[in-house]
């Protein structure tokens, strides 16, 4: 017995693949150039560098990621959201802040470190890189190796960290003793929440908060990125595109507006 899809539901599908992909479009013209998945996500961090002759710092996302929760670092350390707008420098590292907090010979490598025969070494190089973003094989080979064992996404980096995370293939530090501060259980850490999407066609977004818990917390997006009451916060998705509310992670460093599926992702009847 064969069946046959309603002409009106055809149309329909019909008219959401469409959607998507235009979306799709869009997102892809309004993003950077496109990186290879080792790099993407990574950040040129060259406040003060050159001007004291050094290589800018070069800071990968994924490394980072792997064990660490975005929270930790853009809550409790300290990090803006936007690159370029905290101004570290090697003071500050040396003295426990910003990268410090970590490289500091327990938590990673410190800036000075002394060898087996007691002797300083300086880590300098080991962050301000020369090799030139995209070609550096011993990082591309490191992410190999992570990639390798980790759930497959379909744009970024292509890991599916959220799977990841789920799976607990991937469990990110959230606390460093000194530094962090205990977080109360969010409100609404179990529930999701239907975005209606604008265009006639297209799947509703699904929002949710558990998927979101695991690397962020509450303080991370509200009340700065998204205000605290629903339906507050009005936005478009060119505002994503330029960077906004969803855009301060999604394009950057979380899975990229191309993937429009992964959001717009409530079934259409």
């Amino acid at each position: 017995m064969r069946c046959h899809a309603s002409p009106g539901r055809t149309r329909s599908l019909l008219l959401t693949v469409f959607l998507l992909a235009l979306l799709a479009g869009v997102a892809a013209a309004a993003g950077s150039r496109r990186l290879p998945a080792h790099e993407y996500g990574t950040v040129l961090m060259d406040n003060f560098s050159k001007q004291n002759q050094l290589d800018p710092v070069v800071f990968r996302h994924w490394v980072h990621r792997a064990k660490h929760t975005c929270r930790l670092c853009h809550v409790d350390i300290g990090f803006a959201m936007t690159a370029g707008q905290t101004r570290v420098r090697e003071k500050d590292n040396r003295a426990g802040a910003y990268c410090g907090v970590c490289h500091n010979g327990k938590e990673a490598f410190a800036c000075e470190e002394k060898n087996l025969v007691g002797q300083k070494i300086e880590n300098c190089t080991r962050c301000h890189s020369a090799v030139a973003v995209g070609h550096d094989d011993k990082s591309r080979d490191s992410f190999d190796l992570l990639a390798e064992s980790l759930p497959e996404g379909r744009f970024g980096n292509r890991i599916d960290w959220a799977e990841a995370g789920r799976n607990e293939q991937v469990v990110p530090k959230d606390f460093i003793a000194g530094v962090s501060f205990p977080r109360a259980r969010m409100k609404h850490e179990q529930g999701n929440i239907r975005l209606d999407a604008k265009l006639t066609g297209l799947p509703d977004i699904v929002f949710s908060h558990k998927e979101h818990a695991l690397w962020n917390s509450c303080d991370l997006c509200h009340p700065e990125v998204f205000a605290l009451k629903a339906g507050q916060s009005v936005f478009t998705m060119q505002d994503i595109f330029a960077g906004q509310f969803c855009g301060a992670c999604h394009g950057k460093v979380a899975f990229p507006l191309k993937d429009c599926g992964r959001c717009h992702s409530k079934p259409v009847y």
